[in-house]
């Protein structure tokens, strides 16, 4: 068999490999939600990846590679995860901390400052170490900080601070 056949069959088998996920190097903090969240994503994988192994032959060999991989990774998150305690101050932000701040623009915002694995922009939740939860961590009611963006850095206002 000339080696060309051998190298495709190998390329194929590869390109079917799901990409591992890459996991931070930030510390995995969590609000107490966020590792609610966790543990229900780890059980949700783990009836989907029995599920596939009941099927025996008939299972869906790369869906379970890429439940496989989707397991490891929450694992490890789950594992890694710090839980912070409930935001209860009003006066600084902290993780758990819903904010609301003013853009140039005059513009109101309002976000929760959250884990990397619990964002989702959508819905206000913003990942603690984004360049806005950098910029909003750590600063008080009426503070003016520097949201340091991609798009162009823009000052923003805290102007308000609720307790989660």
């Amino acid at each position: 068999m000339s080696r060309a056949f051998v190298n495709e069959d190998n390329a194929a088998a590869q390109a079917d490999q799901p990409v591992e996920r890459q996991v931070s190097t930030q510390p995995n903090y969590v609000t107490p939600s966020g590792l609610s969240q966790l543990q229900d994503k780890v059980v949700e994988l783990q009836t989907l990846h029995a599920e596939q192994l009941a099927k025996g032959d008939q299972a869906d060999k790369q869906r379970l590679a890429d439940l496989e991989r989707d397991l490891r990774y929450f694992k490890q998150r789950l594992s890694s995860a710090q839980v912070v305690p409930a935001a209860t101050s009003t006066e600084t932000v902290q993780i758990g901390s819903w904010v609301t701040f003013v853009d140039e623009n005059g513009t109101e915002h309002r976000v929760q400052l959250v884990g990397e694995d619990q964002a989702d922009a959508a819905r206000g939740l913003i990942n603690w170490s984004s360049p806005l939860g950098r910029a909003l961590l750590g600063a008080h009611r009426h503070d003016e900080v520097l949201w340091q963006r991609p798009a162009g850095n823009q000052r923003i206002e805290v102007m308000r601070i609720e307790a989660a």
